[in-house]
């Protein structure tokens, strides 16, 4: 079984299009509570990119569930096949001339840094979305995290934090990308997931997709201030 995938995901195979720089590669995994521990607090599970894109069709959520049970189930194998991966995902960036860069969370919201993934490969680039504000500023050098937004009471403190020490927010936007949020500069997160490049003190613009584009989640925000359309 391979765990990483350089296409498999419709955003990270437009990122590999766009970027001569990096070579970019992501673990995709069913969400689950213990996968994603504080989709609850942000209110975000129901209106999940697991169903944006390619993750509709079967074939896709029957693999993303394997991967999930095998990382329930036997974390020891599953951690050896993840290390292989990156390794070879290594090997095959520096034989094209590129950086490897590595999206370990698509569709989670593991510490990797608890089990020593990147500290294990400092030549390789690992960045991820995050909704737990205490990783925050806690990661290795070669890991960036990017907070992930939600209006929802419960994870106000959570957005507190992120702004009070400067971290990227990306927030999700129904009807179009506003030009500032938060009195933040928002750019278009949908034009790549170069993530590891970006400046500080930013909005990363996200369009709600899949059944987000139906949801009435805090986790989506209503802004008609367009500067691009949907």
């Amino acid at each position: 079984m391979n765990l990483l995938s350089i296409n498999g995901n419709s955003k990270l195979a437009k990122t590999n299009k766009y970027s001569d720089k990096y070579l970019f590669a992501g673990l995709s995994l069913m969400p689950d509570a213990k996968l994603c521990p504080a989709s609850k607090a942000a209110g975000c599970f129901d209106a999940c990119l697991k169903s944006a894109g390619r993750g509709r069709f079967k074939n896709v959520i029957e693999a993303r569930t394997r991967k999930s049970e095998l990382f329930h189930n036997d974390f020891p194998a599953f951690l050896k096949l993840l290390i292989a991966d990156i390794e070879f995902m290594r090997r095959k960036a520096y034989r094209e001339n590129k950086i490897p860069a590595i999206r370990l969370n698509v569709l989670s919201d593991i510490a990797w840094e608890d089990f020593g993934i990147p500290q294990a490969f400092p030549d390789v680039k690992f960045y991820d979305y995050t909704k737990r504000a205490n990783r925050l500023g806690t990661t290795p050098d070669n890991y960036h995290l990017t907070f992930s937004y939600s209006g929802k009471g419960l994870y106000r403190k959570s957005v507190e934090r992120a702004l009070n020490i400067g971290a990227n927010i990306a927030v999700v936007f129904s009807g179009g990308l506003p030009s500032r949020f938060m009195d933040r500069q928002v750019i278009d997160g949908d034009l790549h997931d170069v993530r590891v490049d970006d400046p500080k003190n930013i909005i990363i613009g996200l369009r709600a997709k899949g059944l987000a584009k139906k949801s009435d989640s805090d986790f989506i925000i209503t802004n008609p201030d367009l500067i691009a359309g949907v």
